[in-house]
């Protein structure tokens, strides 16, 4: 199994460039760009080579969407995106639905996931979108919230309501009923074609309902948030390392004082600081990418807990790195502008900092009880293997596990 996908890192490096600046201005992603990683399954590098995917491991695929997140978080999102959708048709579509929607995922199509509602984030009792069966197929009504990727993409995978239980459908965007709303201004990610989506008795063939519905609805969140902490939880350790490269290459190059800014104990303070958040952020992503490989019982919470700390960490970082570039990092298009923004929002996609907190400190409570001598977590060694399937049923979480725009 390839675990360094070095000719992707090439490629991405090449068709990236310094164009994400201009991408954010524009608000617009090139669809050539997104069909090219598409088809090299880049967009979802975790899927199995047996399904036409790259195979990675999550510590791979995690520096992958490090150096993408580094380079440019709107692209990063529709990874993210798309590895929801690809991980969650893998966990619950069945066989055939596994080996034909995963070869579209890695052959070029494009895809988003809908979660989030007007009026249901956090609260799972709150949704109200339905998916209910309808003679020989399944019909959709309902609306969905900050859709991140919607703008390029060929279908979404839509969760709501179904019977007692919930569904993951697979809804084409040129099906009659579905209205799409681009938002028009976002504040972060502003180029990754967020978009809200509202489903006017939407009829669709029963074979698009992954593993024909009647899931929990708790477990179809838990296991697709899972992989979007994940990944937003990498791609913020390459804000960080972005951010970090951007102020100490200012800070040597700029005088202040006859000095350079770096000779300043103040702005050593600061870069100081920032190495650490990248290295603790770093720390707990592969941490938690061994918790995944080798399927740990709290694989679920330690994603939880890698994309709470580098989101915060990324946050923080952005903010200084702002500080100590000045105008210079004030403009518009500016990695560190662009980070700013896009990092703030880091901390309210896939659960709210608050909400992290909650399913953390549960994590915390439930461990204390089953070993109330030892450490808060038993997780993965690093010598762990990562050829494991990660069993969801152990992914504990709070109640609320939705919250937000999807990242």
């Amino acid at each position: 199994m390839p675990e360094q996908p070095a000719d992707e890192f090439a490629l991405i490096g090449e068709l990236v460039g310094d164009r994400a600046g201009a991408w954010d201005i524009a608000g617009e992603l090139p669809t050539d760009l997104l069909r090219t990683l598409g088809s090299r399954g880049a967009l979802c590098a975790q899927v199995p080579e047996t399904y036409g995917g790259l195979g990675l491991s999550s510590q791979a695929n995690g520096e992958l969407t490090a150096y993408v997140g580094g380079l440019c978080s709107s692209l990063r999102s529709i990874m993210t995106s798309q590895g929801i959708v690809a991980w969650t048709v893998q966990r619950f579509g069945d066989r055939t639905q596994r080996r034909e929607l995963l070869a579209e995922l890695t052959g070029g199509k494009l895809t988003a996931v809908g979660f989030s509602e007007p009026g249901a984030g956090s609260d799972l009792a709150a949704m109200r979108t339905r998916i209910e069966p309808d003679g020989d197929g399944f019909v959709l009504n309902g609306e969905k919230k900050w859709v991140t990727g919607t703008r390029y993409a060929d279908f979404v995978l839509i969760v709501g309501r179904n019977g007692d239980g919930a569904a993951a459908a697979v809804v084409p965007v040129d099906t009659p009923g579905v209205h799409i709303d681009l938002v028009p201004h976002p504040m972060g990610c502003r180029a990754a074609g967020h978009a809200n989506i509202r489903l006017d008795h939407v009829r669709i063939p029963a074979e698009l309902v992954l593993g024909g519905g009647g899931q929990p609805l708790s477990m179809l969140f838990t296991t697709a948030l899972s992989y979007g902490r994940m990944s937003i939880a990498w791609g913020c350790v390459g804000i960080l390392r972005a951010c970090l490269n951007a102020a100490s290459g200012h800070a040597k190059r700029r005088e202040q004082g006859g000095v350079a800014l770096a000779e300043h104990q103040l702005v050593r303070r600061h870069l100081a600081e920032m190495l650490i958040a990248e290295q603790v952020s770093l720390r707990a992503c592969e941490h938690a990418s061994r918790c995944w490989d080798s399927a740990a019982p709290d694989m679920g919470p330690m994603a939880v807990l890698a994309k709470h700390v580098s989101a915060g960490h990324a946050a923080q970082s952005a903010a200084t790195a702002v500080q100590l570039l000045g105008s210079a990092g004030a403009e518009d298009g500016h990695l560190a502008a662009r980070a700013f923004r896009d990092a703030k929002l880091m901390e309210l996609i896939e659960g709210s900092n608050e909400i992290c907190q909650l399913i953390l400190a549960d994590h915390a409570l439930s461990i204390s009880d089953e070993h109330p001598t030892h450490g808060v977590t038993h997780s993965a060694t690093p010598d762990a293997t990562h050829d494991a399937t990660p069993d969801t049923r152990h992914m504990t979480m709070a109640k609320p596990v939705g919250g937000g725009p999807r990242g």
